[in-house]
C-alpha cells in the first residue's frame, strides 16, 4: 500500500522530514548546508587557533620553553592545513550555499542531495587530519605543503594526512560542480550573467578554479603516496625522482588556491561597501573582469614560490613580470571599492568596519607581494617572517576579516534577530589591533632575517617576538567574543526587520522573479 504524501516542487516529503538531529544529517536545504558548514568551519578556526596559541607560547622567548623542535613543526603544519582546508574554504562553501540561491532567485541547489554529502565527508577528513596527533609516529611535521622528503618519511599519520586532503578535494569539488550547474541553469527570469550580484560571480569563476587546480593537488599527493608505500620514485632523488618536480605540482594547485580563498571574500566586501555607502557598486562590469583575469592570471604565476630551487634566469623574468600584472586586477578592485565609498553617504555599522579593514590590511598585504614578486629580493627573503607576514595580511585580515564581516551583515537574514552592535564593535576592534600587534612585526623579523618554522631564534630577534606574541593572545581571546556574539544572535535578540541594513543593495533580501531593480542597473532619474 502506498500513502500520498504532500510534496513541494523537488518532491521533498513533508509529512516525513527529518526532525532533530536527523534534520541536520539528512538535510538537503541549502540553508541547513550553509549552517553546517559555518559551524564546522568556526570549530576548525578556534582549533588551528589554539595551535597558533601554541606556537606564539614557544616564540614568546629565545631558547626551547614548552616543545620539542619536532613537536612544534608539527604545530605549523597542522595549523596551516586546517586553517586552509578548515576554516577559511568551508566558510566561504557556507556563505555560497546559503546565499546563492538567494541572490539569483533560485528554490535550492542544483544538487541538493550531493550537496549534504560534500558537507559530510568534511567532519571525517577533519576528523582523520586531526587524529594524526594521536598516532604512533605523531602528527606530521612536513609543513601544510607536504613536500618531499620530509614527507616521504614519517609514520602512518601521513598517510592519514594525505588521505583527509583527498576528501577535502572531493567535497570541494562537488561543492563547484553544485555552484555552476545552479548559477547556469537556476537563475530566475531576467536575470541574465551580468545583472548577477557580484558575490555569485566571484563563486562562480572560484568554482571552475577548484575544478581546474583540486585534481592536480590530487594527482601530487597521491605520487606521495605511491612513493612511501610501494616503492615509486616520483620524488625520491635515490632512484631518478626529483623533489622539486612536486613542487611545480604543488603550486600549480597552491597558487590558484590563494585566490579560490580570497575571491569569494572579495565578494562578499563588493557586497557590504555599497549597502553601507548608500551607492550602487562603482565599476560592476570592470570588477566581474577583474575577477575573471585574477583567476586567469592565478595559473601562470606559481613558480615565484621557487625563485630559489635554481631556476633558470629567463624563468625567474617571467614569473616575476606575470606575478607583477596580477597586480593590476587586483588594484581596479581596490580604487573600485574605494570609488563606490567616495561620497556616498556612509554609516559605520560593523560589517562596514570589517569591509574598510579589509581594504586597508589587505592592501597592505599585496604590496608586500609585490616586494616578493622581485626575483633579488624574493631570494634574500624566501622562508622568512616575512613571508609568513604576508600571507596572513592576505589570509587573516583578507580572507577571516572578510568572513567575519559577511557573518555580522547576513546574520539577521540567517537568524531573524539583529546582534550586539556595540559587542560587534569591540570584536572588530579588538580583532583589528590586536592582528597587526602580532604579524606587523613580522615584516622587520624577516627583514632582519629570521627563518620561519623555527622553535628557537637568535637573541636579537626576541622584542619583535615578544611583541608579535602578545599581540597574538590578544587576537586569539577576541575570537571568543565573536563566537558569544554569534550565538547570543542565534539564540534571540532584537526582531531583525525586512530590510536591516536599509542600504541600496536589496537584492539579497528578496527572491526576485523576474529581477527587480538593483543596484547593478542604472536607477531611474528621480524627477
Amino acid at each position: 500500500m502506498y500513502t500520498a504524501t504532500a510534496t513541494d516542487t523537488h518532491g521533498h516529503d513533508h509529512e516525513h522530514a527529518p526532525t532533530g538531529i536527523m534534520r541536520w544529517i539528512a538535510s538537503t536545504n541549502h540553508k541547513d548546508i550553509g549552517t553546517l558548514y559555518l559551524w564546522f568551519s568556526l570549530f576548525m578556526f578556534f582549533f588551528a587557533g589554539t595551535l597558533a596559541m601554541m606556537i606564539r607560547a614557544e616564540l614568546f622567548q629565545p631558547g626551547l620553553q614548552l616543545f620539542q623542535p619536532g613537536f612544534f613543526n608539527q604545530l605549523t603544519t597542522m595549523h596551516g592545513l586546517i586553517m586552509i582546508f578548515g576554516a577559511i574554504m568551508p566558510a566561504l562553501v557556507g556563505f555560497a550555499n546559503w546565499q546563492i540561491p538567494l541572490m539569483i532567485g533560485a528554490s535550492d541547489m542544483a544538487f541538493p542531495r550531493m550537496n549534504n554529502w560534500s558537507f559530510w565527508l568534511l567532519p571525517a577528513a577533519g576528523l582523520l587530519l586531526i587524529s594524526t596527533f594521536f598516532v604512533p609516529g605523531g602528527s606530521i611535521g612536513g609543513g601544510w605543503t607536504m613536500y618531499p622528503p620530509l614527507f616521504i618519511q614519517g609514520g602512518i599519520g601521513y598517510d592519514m594526512a594525505i588521505l583527509s586532503v583527498h576528501l577535502m578535494g572531493i567535497s570541494s569539488i562537488m561543492g563547484a560542480i553544485n555552484i555552476i550547474t545552479t548559477v547556469l541553469n537556476m537563475r530566475a527570469p531576467g536575470m541574465t550573467l551580468m545583472k548577477m550580484p557580484l558575490f555569485v560571480w566571484t563563486w562562480f569563476i572560484t568554482a571552475f578554479l577548484l575544478i581546474a587546480v583540486m585534481p592536480v593537488l590530487a594527482c601530487a599527493i597521491t605520487m606521495l603516496l605511491t612513493d612511501r608505500n610501494f616503492g615509486t620514485h616520483f620524488f625520491d632523488a635515490a632512484g631518478g625522482g626529483d623533489a622539486v618536480m612536486y613542487q611545480h605540482l604543488f603550486w600549480f594547485f597552491g597558487h590558484p588556491e590563494v585566490y579560490i580563498m580570497i575571491l569569494p571574500a572579495f565578494g562578499i566586501i563588493s557586497t557590504i561597501i555599497p549597502t553601507f555607502s548608500r551607492k550602487p557598486l562603482f565599476g560592476y562590469v570592470s570588477m566581474v573582469y577583474a575577477v575573471a583575469s585574477i583567476a586567469f592570471l592565478s595559473f601562470i604565476v606559481w613558480a615565484h614560490h621557487m625563485f630559489t630551487t635554481g631556476m633558470p634566469v629567463a624563468g625567474q623574468l617571467f614569473f616575476m613580470y606575470t606575478t607583477m600584472l596580477i597586480a593590476v586586477p587586483t588594484g581596479v578592485k581596490v580604487f573600485n571599492w574605494i570609488s563606490t565609498l567616495w561620497r556616498g553617504a556612509i554609516t559605520f555599522e560593523t560589517p562596514m568596519l570589517f569591509a574598510l579593514a579589509f581594504v586597508i590590511l589587505f592592501a597592505i598585504g599585496g604590496f608586500s607581494g609585490l616586494v616578493l614578486a622581485l626575483v633579488p629580493v624574493d631570494i634574500q627573503l624566501q622562508d622568512t617572517y616575512y613571508v609568513v607576514a604576508h600571507f596572513h595580511y592576505v589570509l587573516f585580515s583578507g580572507s577571516a576579516m572578510a568572513i567575519m564581516g559577511g557573518v555580522y551583515y547576513w546574520l539577521p537574514k540567517w537568524t531573524g534577530h539583529m546582534y550586539d552592535e556595540r559587542l560587534g564593535k569591540i570584536h572588530f576592534w579588538l580583532t583589528a589591533i590586536a592582528f597587526n600587534i602580532t604579524f606587523f612585526p613580522m615584516h622587520f623579523l624577516g627583514l632582519a632575517g629570521m627563518p620561519r618554522r623555527i622553535p628557537d631564534y637568535a637573541l636579537q630577534f626576541a622584542d619583535f617576538n615578544m611583541i608579535a606574541s602578545i599581540g597574538g593572545f590578544l587576537l586569539g581571546a577576541s575570537q571568543l567574543l565573536f563566537l558569544y556574539t554569534v550565538v547570543k544572535c542565534v539564540r534571540g535578540g532584537a526582531p531583525a526587520p525586512a530590510r536591516p541594513w536599509d542600504g541600496a543593495d536589496t537584492l539579497e533580501w528578496t527572491l526576485p522573479s523576474p529581477a527587480p531593480y538593483h543596484s547593478f542597473v542604472t536607477p531611474p532619474l528621480v524627477k
